[in-house]
């Protein structure tokens, strides 16, 4: 300002100026050293993991809880920190879910960060299946170059499984990015020998197992002969250092199981789907052996037995016969509903596909997997073979960092193709996604590795290449077919593909052709997988396709199931409740919306009402120091007989008329029946 207070502009120096130059040039040489760096197989990963987010995410809200058993779970444990530490599956605290707990406290933080609702539940595990293409491109681009990373991504990203089960609320999404990590550190342990990335294997593949027990290992027979074969170092040290990781693996495994078992039953929900109450059972009984072995509830071992409300089931009036056998035996005879339909309407299935096909070696080819995992087996398998050859015929050494590659991923997708193939026991469709990143892989490296024995080998290069295509086009053909969908596709699909070889027998053209040839290999499976967005996803039972068996509503219940529900819960309301649950459900998918609508529900015998949860006397206990009072028999898996406590509530406890709280009539053995337990403990304890 001037003597005369006239305000003066006072003109920057070009030292300030150069300064302010400087001050935005620092801001603007990120931006332009990324911009630097950028290639187009950058701009291809982009849209490729944009393509997954879309298939992951479209329409996702009309999924609703999706799985309502995890669903229900959720809410229970951030009732308590007990609940949360246990992953008990009710409010109070009376029995587990059948997983381990990491992938449910996933979603338990998400929804105390952003509030418990459906889509609080279904994005992490959509955000996390993103995230497994990418790191699955970054695995194995630095080993086989960017055009199989590209490839293995793309194949992962529309691997229809895989899709289905990033779009529910269920444990595999988290399984599998934990496995392609622990396979990234196995990888990168083998190539430099440092004991700081072979534990971090170990600590990866330890938290797998806490997502989904036995599952996670089917990943350590690739790394341990990979590491074994390909690792620097005596055989010796390589052996000691596995030994050593197998350790941490052990720790870190069973760390959560330990806390669980040296904790008094008395002071812990039962385990869950056990039949002796330890998690030790759980993880090697019915979460392991049993799936391979066989076990109750697989194909051919479901339970039928007393079901819960048979006793209240009107009987037809016996015929007019002479013979007391004949009578005998009629009034023994519930009311059989008719058999529902296999279809309904819309052309989708009634229920979902419970179990893949018969065992064999075809069974990954057959229905129930084929559609969901078997679009790109072939080509896969050859692909492998065709990565061994070029391992063997071009750089022959152990540190080769293909040959480690090709055995790390190759050994997830054999030993996973073999175990589910084979195995004899409980085996759902949507198990085959944990087969995605294995597959997709071999396929990267199949790509490529076909491609250069095109160019390289001339008499017999192209041979390797025209089998994993025609062998791939055979199996999609069937698959089209047999799903009848995108049958005019199949002349388009054998085109394509016929033209691509042709190319490659040309070296030049080599490349080209096969990025024609599994361009059309990859289309049938990309708009499968985008189907999986046209319905809400069954959440027990994920799957893609478009007549596969959709939710029946945002809670897995129908408008009269719903209906009966809220019956049931404004009937409550008036009464004098137990002060833990409001009513106990014989099994867990009856009390699972009840919970999600906000009733403190629980589940006499776990999951499938047959877990020995609680019997006579200690049900007794419970309703003598009022912390129950109401049981709810019927619904799902009733006829499965329930268990104990089950068989003491129909014997010992009164039955609430249906009309008094608007329930449906006794019509069959699943029709929901409500009994009051208070005054009966004498009775219940006997």
């Amino acid at each position: 300002m001037s003597a005369t207070g006239e305000t003066v502009a006072v003109e920057p120096s070009e030292t300030a100026l150069a300064l302010d130059d400087a001050v935005a040039d620092d801001r603007r040489a990120p931006w332009r050293s990324l911009l630097a760096r950028a290639r187009p197989h950058h701009a291809a990963l982009g849209c490729i993991l944009a393509l997954s987010a879309v298939l992951n995410t479209r329409n996702l809200s009309q999924n609703g809880y999706a799985n309502t058993f995890y669903s229900a779970a959720v809410k229970s444990m951030l009732h308590s920190l007990h609940n949360f530490v246990f992953v008990s599956f009710d409010p109070g605290g009376l029995v587990t879910i059948d997983k381990p707990p990491l992938a449910l406290w996933l979603q338990a933080g998400s929804a105390k960060l952003f509030g418990f609702s459906p889509l609080s539940l279904l994005l992490p595990e959509a955000i996390v299946s993103v995230l497994s293409v990418a790191v699955l491109y970054r695995v194995i681009s630095r080993r086989l170059g960017a055009t199989a990373g590209l490839y293995s991504a793309l194949a992962l990203a529309v691997f229809p499984s895989f899709v289905a089960v990033s779009r529910d609320n269920g444990v595999d999404p988290l399984l599998i990015m934990l496995m392609i990590l622990a396979c990234a550190a196995a990888l990168a342990a083998i190539e430099s020998g440092r004991w700081r990335s072979l534990l971090c294997c170990a600590v990866l593949i330890g938290l797998a197992f806490n997502t989904k027990t036995l599952a996670a290992y089917l990943i350590v027979p690739g790394i341990a002969l990979a590491y074994v074969l390909c690792a620097p170092g005596t055989a010796l040290r390589r052996i000691t250092r596995l030994l050593a990781a197998g350790v941490v693996v052990a720790i870190v495994s069973f760390s959560w199981i330990a806390f669980v078992e040296l904790t008094p039953a008395s002071q812990r929900p039962y385990v869950g789907s056990s039949t002796n109450n330890t998690e030790l059972g759980l993880t090697f009984n019915y979460n392991g052996f049993g799936r391979v072995e066989g076990e109750i509830g697989g194909p051919g071992q479901i339970l039928e037995a007393e079901g819960a409300g048979l006793h209240i089931v009107p009987r037809p009036r016996p015929p007019q016969s002479t013979s007391r056998a004949a009578s005998g035996a009629a009034r023994a005879a519930p009311v059989v509903a008719k058999e529902p339909p296999r279809f309904l309407p819309d052309g989708r299935l009634a229920s979902p596909q419970f179990f893949a096909a018969p065992t064999g070696p075809l069974r990954l080819f057959k229905w129930g997997l084929a559609d969901q995992g078997g679009w790109l087996v072939p080509f896969a398998l050859i692909g492998l073979i065709a990565l061994g050859l070029r391992a063997l015929l071009g750089e022959r050494s152990s540190r080769n960092p293909r040959l480690a590659t090709g055995i790390v991923f190759g050994g997830w997708l054999l030993v996973e193709a073999a175990i589910l193939s084979f195995s004899k026991g409980i085996v759902h469709p949507y198990y085959v996604s944990a087969m995605g990143p294995a597959a997709a892989a071999a396929v990267g490296a199949g790509a490529v590795s076909l491609t250069w024995l095109a160019r390289q080998r001339r008499r017999w290069g192209l041979v390797p290449a025209a089998c994993a295509i025609a062998a791939t086009v055979v199996v999609q053909i069937v698959i089209l077919q047999e799903q009848h969908y995108m049958r005019w596709f199949i002349p388009v699909l054998i085109g394509v593909a016929v033209a691509g070889v042709c190319l490659m027998a040309l070296p030049r053209l080599a490349p080209a052709g096969m990025v024609l040839a599994s361009g059309v290999l990859l289309i049938a499976p990309s708009v499968y997988a985008a189907t999986a967005s046209l319905a809400p996803v069954e959440g027990t039972f994920p799957a893609a396709g478009p007549h596969e068996a959709a939710a029946k509503g945002p809670l897995d219940s129908d408008p009269g199931e719903l209906r009966l529900d809220h019956n049931l819960i404004r009937y409550l309301a008036t009464q004098r409740t137990g002060t833990r649950w409001t009513v106990l459900a014989d099994a867990a998918p009856t009390a699972a919306p009840l919970i999600l609508l906000g009733v403190h529900a629980g589940a006499l015998g776990g999951y499938g009402g047959t877990d020995p949860v609680l019997n006579g006397p200690k049900l007794a206990r419970l309703v003598a120091r009022r912390e129950a009072r109401y049981v709810l028999l019927g619904g799902e898996y009733a006829s499965r007989g329930g268990n104990l406590a089950t068989k003491a509530v129909l014997r010992a406890c009164k039955i609430v008329p249906a009309p008094i709280w608007h329930g449906p009539p006794p019509a069959t053995v699943y029709t929901l029946v409500l009994f009051d337990c208070a005054g009966r403990e004498r009775r219940l304890a006997s």
